[in-house]
């Protein structure tokens, strides 16, 4: 199966959490990913545009992190907000904020010859103070529920917590109940 991104740091995460049941190759990819409020529907366009492309079975992933205290922001616009501004301009943006509530989405779109099947996954946490540990995008400063530490302090453990740990326990689900064959 494929997984169809321009992050490989994704691809890493889920070639880790799906190793024991699938052998998940990397298309390297740029794809039509349209603006707008609703994640869901940002990936299965992109997935249906893609499917013109790849005739195998494949899922891409969109993920975003929703501020409470910033009205969502920077929500489906996380990718683009991180490359601007970085971890560092939203700690600024929360400078003085006591509401830290955030929550990530991730939405996995699977493209297969029957269709398309989604899957999401969404996880509650808080905005830390300052950024701890390493990982990557927004990892050092998002302290999910349950937890005291940020996902970037972590590390392997995240796939437990995270949101793209969530959605894709839910995929993980739907290819165990299809043999292989079945999906094309």
């Amino acid at each position: 199966m494929i997984f169809a991104s321009s992050n490989r740091h994704k691809y890493e995460e889920f070639r880790r959490m799906l190793s024991d049941l699938i052998d998940l190759k990397f298309l390297e990819v740029d794809y039509l990913e349209p603006q707008g409020e609703d994640t869901r529907e940002i990936v299965v366009t992109s997935a249906k545009w893609l499917s013109n492309y790849i005739r195998e079975p494949f899922f891409i992933e969109d993920s975003g992190l929703f501020i409470e205290a910033l009205n969502g922001f920077p929500g489906p616009y996380s990718s683009y907000v991180f490359k601007k501004i970085g971890n560092e301009g939203v700690l600024k943006l929360m400078n003085g904020v006591e509401n830290r509530r955030a929550f990530f989405i991730s939405v996995i779109a699977l493209s297969y010859g029957r269709g398309i099947e989604v899957f999401e996954g969404r996880v509650q946490g808080t905005i830390a103070r300052e950024m701890r540990g390493g990982g990557w995008g927004f990892d050092p400063i998002f302290i999910p529920n349950g937890s005291n530490k940020t996902y970037g302090e972590l590390g392997d453990e995240k796939d437990r917590f995270s949101h793209r740990g969530a959605s894709c326990r839910k995929l993980r689900e739907f290819l165990m109940r299809f043999e292989s064959d079945r999906l094309l």
